[in-house]
Parts: structure tokens; C-alpha cells; sequence
């Protein structure tokens, strides 16, 4: 049987993925289910997060095999609702050591076939390219400083550029303008949000 469609939100810390789902959560529940983030899951429930590159790549395997089966559980569960993923399977190649082809390897896959799980990306640019929008108490799980956030935006961005269908949304944006942009692509360019009312404007920009 198909798989339902599945979008990620991704993008650097503080960009407000994990805020909209929420709002998606709620405005669409008739037509989206939400895959939570499986670090957040993880972490939350005690699993370790060293520094070493070693540790970082013992939790980047594990984070990519809960995503991968929470996007598929997620698929039985709801088969006929659009999944909306708070991060997707390659987001771990930003924090790999060694970059994106080693963390392929080391998880057996290809940059294809991991592209080939989601029908759109949306890109959320991290708060931290503002001089003042960075909150790092933000969350209890967020140990990035404001630099560390930018590096990580620019190397998901890199890691996720390439899909056919990849939008970007800046950092400029306050937080109601990304949600709106979101609903607005939403229902643009996948019909989702049609028979609820839709903001006009264009809002979102495709790489």
C-alpha cells in the first residue's frame, strides 16, 4: 500500500519546528499527523548525549532508527493523513563527525533513498542569525550557543538542498509570519488546509 504523504520541518536550533508542528497539530488534525522529534524522545527519556565523536555517533544511529520507525508506525497508524516529521532521517548527518557521505555509510543508506521518504522539506532557518532572537534557556534540551546554532543551520541547509521540493523560510520572519508561511506552502503546494481558511500572500521561498 502507498505510504501516506510525509513532509519534514527541519532547520537549526530555535527555528521553530518543534512550536509549529504544534500549531499543525492543532489547526489540521483533520488532515495531518505529527511525527515527533525521536531526539527529543530520546533525550527526554534519559538516553546519553556525549560530546566525543565517538558518543555523537553511537546517538546519531540511534536517533536515525526511531525516526525512521516512528515515520513508519506513524504511516500504519494514519494511513490516509499527511505526516508532518519535526526533523527528518538526514538531519543527523549535520551533527556526524566526519560530514553527510560517512554518516550515509555508517547507516547504510543513500542520500536518494533517504530523499525519496519525504515529498517536501521545509526549512526553518534558526533564530540565532538575529542579534537578540536566540534564547538558549529556550529549551531544557538545547545546549547550542547562538554560534554552534548557525553552524548547524548552514550545514542542514547544505545537507537538505538538494531535494526536488525544498522550501526555505528565513530567519527574519517573527514567529506568526513563519507559521503562516508554512500553512500557506501547506496548502499551496499540497491542497492541505483546503477547506479551512488559508492567509494570503506569498510568504515562502523556494530554493
Amino acid at each position: 500500500m502507498k505510504r501516506p504523504r510525509r513532509i519534514v520541518l527541519t532547520g537549526g536550533p530555535a527555528a521553530g519546528k518543534t512550536a509549529i508542528t504544534e500549531v499543525l497539530r492543532r489547526e489540521l488534525s483533520e488532515e495531518v499527523a505529527v511525527v515527533p522529534e525521536s531526539a527529543t524522545i530520546l533525550f527526554g527519556g534519559g538516553f546519553p548525549r556525549p560530546t566525543n565523536p565517538k558518543g555523537r555517533r553511537h546517538v546519531q544511529r540511534a536517533i536515525f532508527a526511531v525516526q525512521h520507525e516512528l515515520e513508519d508506525l506513524h504511516s500504519d497508524m494514519h494511513p490516509r493523513l499527511t505526516q508532518i516529521c519535526d526533523r527528518g532521517s538526514l538531519d543527523g548527518a549535520a551533527y556526524w563527525p566526519g560530514g553527510t557521505k560517512r554518516f550515509l555509510d555508517a547507516v547504510d543508506t543513500t542520500l536518494e533513498r533517504e530523499f525519496a521518504r519525504y515529498d517536501a522539506v521545509v526549512f526553518l532557518e534558526t533564530s540565532a542569525y538575529t542579534a537578540d532572537g536566540y534564547d538558549t534557556e529556550g529549551s531544557l534540551l538545547r545546549i547550542e550557543d547562538a554560534a554552534e546554532a548557525r553552524r548547524l543551520d548552514r550545514r542542514l541547509r547544505k545537507v537538505w538542498s538538494g531535494h526536488p521540493r525544498f522550501f526555505l523560510i528565513g530567519h527574519a520572519q517573527r514567529f506568526y509570519q513563519k507559521v503562516a508561511s508554512v500553512l500557506i506552502m501547506l496548502h499551496r503546494t499540497l491542497g492541505i488546509g483546503v477547506g479551512n481558511h488559508s492567509p494570503e500572500g506569498e510568504g515562502h521561498g523556494e530554493s
